[in-house]
Parts: C-alpha cells; sequence; structure tokens
C-alpha cells in the first residue's frame, strides 16, 4: 500500500541574505530568568445553566454531592433530597498565575469536564477557589464559560464539532493573594537556557559584558550563566533585566532531524550532514485473497450446506533501483538533493534515515515522533 508518491522535506533557512542577522534572537527569547517565573492553579468546581447536557447523577455521584454542598452552605436545606438534574457538570478549572501578579488582577481559566456532560456551552461556573501546589488560594473563579465546540444529538445520530466538554472563562478569575517574593533584594541572577549549550552560554555572557561591563556576567555551565547585579550599578535587578533581555545573540544549535511516521513528514536542521553513502532499497509485497465456497448437498439429498475455504497468498518482489550513491553533504541542499535522489515515498526516506544514522553516516540527532 503506497502512502505517499512524494518526499515531504521541510527546511528552514535564512530568508534574508545576512545569515547572521537573520538567526540572531532576543536574550528573553533564548533564556528563563530565576525568580521571573508563574505558578500554576486548579480548583474543582461546578458548572451551572447547562441546557440538559449536564451530568448523569447516577453515574456521576460527585456531581450531586458537591451540588449539595455548594446549596447547604447558602442557607437551603437539601437533606435526604434526591436530585435528577441534567443541567449541572463537575469540572476542573485551571489556569497560570504569571510572575509579579498583584491582588485584584484577573485571570484566564480552562474549565475541563470530567464527568459524563456532553456540552458545558451557555454554562456559568461557580465560585471555585484555585490552589497552588502549597495547597493555599492565589484565585477565585467564576463566569459564564465559552465552550470550544458543539454537539447535536438526534433519536439515531450525533454529531460533535470541535471539543464542547472545555472551555475558557476569560478574565474569569481574580487574584487573591500574591506570591511571596522580593524580586528587588536580589544581588545574584541566574539566566537558564531553554537549550543548554556552551557556545550559546559563552555569546550570552560575551554580549551581556559587552552592554554593561566586564565581569557582570559569568558562565556556570552549559544552561546558566550568572549575573552579578551590584557590578551593574543599576538602580535594581528590574532595570538590570530590561537593560539585557533584548541584547541579539546568535545561538548555535544541534543538527537534527526530526520525522513523523505518522503523516511521512521529515524536518531537517540546516546543520545536518551526511557522510558518502551508498543505500539500496527495496519493497515486498503480501497479497492474500478469500474466495471461500459454499457446497451444498443433491436437491432432496442428506447432508448440509458447508463452507469450504479458499486463500490464495502470494509474496510479490519490486525490483528495487539497486545500489544509490548519497554523496556527503557539505549543505542542507546538497542532503536534499542526495536524498531526493533515492526517489522513495517519505515513509521508506524515514526507514532509510534510521539505517544512514546506525551506519554512522547521519551526523545530526535523530528524534521519531
Amino acid at each position: 500500500m503506497t502512502f505517499f508518491r512524494s518526499i515531504l522535506v521541510i527546511a528552514i533557512l535564512a530568508l534574508v541574505p545576512s545569515a547572521t542577522l537573520a538567526s540572531q534572537v532576543r536574550l528573553k527569547d533564548l533564556v528563563e530568568f530565576d525568580g521571573v517565573r508563574g505558578n500554576d492553579l486548579v480548583g474543582y468546581g461546578l458548572v451551572v445553566g447547562l441546557n440538559g447536557t449536564g451530568d448523569g447523577l447516577r453515574n456521576s455521584p460527585f456531581t450531586e454531592e458537591m451540588m449539595i454542598n455548594i446549596l447547604e452552605r447558602l442557607g437551603v436545606n437539601v437533606s435526604g433530597e434526591q436530585f435528577r438534574a441534567k443541567n449541572v457538570a463537575a469540572v476542573l478549572v485551571t489556569a497560570a498565575l504569571p510572575a509579579f501578579s498583584r491582588t485584584g488582577g484577573r485571570l484566564d481559566v480552562t474549565v475541563s469536564a470530567i464527568g459524563d456532560a456532553k456540552s458545558l456551552l451557555g454554562g456559568t461556573l461557580i465560585m471555585t477557589p484555585l490552589n497552588a501546589a502549597d495547597g493555599q488560594i492565589y484565585a477565585v473563579a467564576q463566569g459564564t464559560v465559552i465552550a470550544g465546540g458543539i454537539s447535536a444529538d438526534g433519536d439515531a445520530a450525533r454529531v460533535v464539532h470541535g471539543v464542547p466538554t472545555a472551555g475558557i472563562v476569560p478574565s474569569g478569575a481574580r487574584i487573591e493573594r500574591e506570591v511571596d517574593f522580593d524580586f528587588s533584594t536580589l544581588t545574584q541572577m541566574r539566566l537558564a537556557l531553554r537549550t543548554p549549550d556552551f557556545s550559546t552560554a559563552s555569546k550570552i555572557e560575551q554580549a551581556i559584558n559587552a552592554q554593561l561591563g566586564r565581569g557582570v556576567a559569568l558562565m556556570m555551565d552549559a544552561g546558566t550563566v550568572e549575573i552579578n547585579i551590584s557590578a551593574t550599578r543599576l538602580q535594581s535587578p528590574a532595570h538590570v533585566l530590561s537593560q539585557i533581555e533584548n541584547i541579539n545573540v546568535e545561538p548555535e544549535r544541534r543538527a537534527r532531524v526530526v520525522v513523523d511516521q505518522r503523516s511521512g513528514t521529515i524536518v531537517m536542521d540546516e546543520n545536518v550532514r551526511i557522510s558518502r553513502v551508498a543505500v539500496a532499497q527495496g519493497n515486498l509485497t503480501l497479497t492474500i485473497e478469500e474466495a471461500p465456497l459454499v457446497v451444498q448437498p443433491n436437491p432432496f439429498g442428506e447432508g448440509e450446506t458447508i463452507v469450504v475455504p479458499r486463500t490464495a497468498a502470494a509474496i510479490a518482489k519490486d525490483q528495487g533501483q539497486g545500489l544509490a550513491e548519497v554523496k556527503g553533504g557539505t549543505s542542507l541542499s546538497d542532503v536534499i538533493a542526495g536524498l531526493n535522489a533515492l526517489g522513495v515515498s517519505p515513509l521508506d526516506m524515514i526507514d532509510i534515515l534510521k539505517s544512514i544514522k546506525a551506519a554512522g553516516a547521519l551526523h545530526a540527532e535523530f528524534i521519531v515522533q
């Protein structure tokens, strides 16, 4: 079975004449600043007002229990009552508390059904406390849910578009507690590289020292550059970050080949190189045909009708193209030209790249998704 007839190779190349300028990246896009980070929040809540698309309370008893608790807190006595409402759904509410968030600020929250609700469209999230990893409440969420899809039911069919059991509440959470962290008292700050690399860390060190003076930045390892705040003679760590976060640095990248076996997509970095190698590739086609034969007794005769199986199996071997030489690539264009010369499908190309890597001729990190 042939999946593709053409090779899909996506190459990321510079689109402007100056490769140096095109590949420079701002420091804020390469590193994480020590202390400047968000915190994840999560809560368990209830969405009401659904149009018959909520949880089935027999299948989701926790929904009924939570609804009873909310009503009792509001002064409604429901002891011994049995609910069969279909307009409520139990949900998990998640949000991210950004760095330097202050009390009274607003957050977007994501709402996801955890029961057998069919849709959260048109529902309203009831007041839900959001906790961090330390168990403290940092925000409270409430508001109208904007669902990410729609569903429609009939007697014998159902159609679903998107994901109606998840949605968002824009600015639906109010911050009630701040993260206890005094950023202004820092005397040292570390920059954590998102992709650790000794060469990139060295370039970051040199760029910061060129901007703020020698001795301000020191490379600690492949993933860390330390900043001496006092050596900058600026007013605060915030002023230091404002000075260095827009410095342009040309990062070094590892050569990588990323393949997606499901879609047959191959992505190559511009630093990929292939040594001179010869490749032969052929296909085996297995064919199995079933043609059962029904055998019946003569008219008015004794016996019974039986089915006699008949199977025809064959293996066909394609002639292939023999050994093909892939010349050593000195650039991404040479590598692509050599691989395209093999004239095989993307899925076969993935197998060929695996074999070239195993032979030691592919000089790049090989990642299969």
